[in-house]
């Protein structure tokens, strides 16, 4: 128990770092912790991310049923589960529309890493996954070919998921995302972009390997 409070406590704490910086607005996004093999922490439907109570997170196995919690499960719980059977060493899971990134994904324009070294080492590479009704089985397969070999996803019109070994390092990446949007984008008004090369972008491969 003293696990799931931890992570209750969590969750609050970078559900309302979302809604301060502008990641989320109404009632938008949600966030996940695995809790162990069987159980996940996830915020419940229709809530804003800024007035979550511990209390208010809801646990739910790994088939999306609720075990415990009065409020409704989060309709894209979905797509959390399916992170986390694909991906063993994931602990959190965090979805929201930064509206920089989110641009991006309804521009339909992935975010290419080899524009800031910092994204290639922390991200390897933003994809884009084509554009799926959020909540549906449709979503599960336009990210299933795309989770195991990246550490955030664009998804086209819609948003920005992000995971890691914890809610910080799942939350820093969807830091980090908007950040390099933002960057992406002011080199696209400057008008022009200047690319690493296939050397730079190798070392920084190999320097991320001894990081992560």
């Amino acid at each position: 128990m003293k696990k799931e409070t931890r992570y209750r406590q969590e969750l609050v704490h970078f559900g309302k770092l979302l809604h301060e910086y502008g990641y989320v607005a109404p009632t938008d996004g949600n966030l996940s912790a695995r809790l162990d093999e069987q159980y996940v922490l996830i915020t419940p439907t229709c809530i804003s991310k800024g007035m979550m109570r511990p209390q208010d997170l809801i646990v739910v196995d790994m088939d999306g049923h609720k075990v415990r919690g009065g409020d409704s499960v989060s309709s894209e719980i979905a797509m959390h589960l399916l992170i986390y059977s694909m991906r063993s060493e994931v602990k959190a899971v965090v979805h929201a529309h930064p509206p920089v990134a989110t641009g991006y994904a309804a521009a339909g324009i992935p975010l290419n890493p080899a524009l800031v070294c910092e994204a290639v080492i922390g991200l390897r590479a933003v994809p884009l996954a084509p554009y799926a009704t959020p909540g549906t089985a449709e979503l599960d397969d336009v990210l299933r070919p795309l989770v195991a070999e990246h550490e955030a996803i664009l998804m086209a019109n819609h948003g920005v998921v992000t995971y890691g070994e914890d809610l910080l390092r799942a939350y820093l990446k969807m830091e980090l995302v908007e950040h390099f949007a933002t960057i992406s984008l002011v080199t696209k008004l400057l008008g022009q972009e200047h690319l690493l090369n296939a050397e730079e972008i190798e070392r920084l491969r190999e320097q991320r390997q001894h990081t992560f």
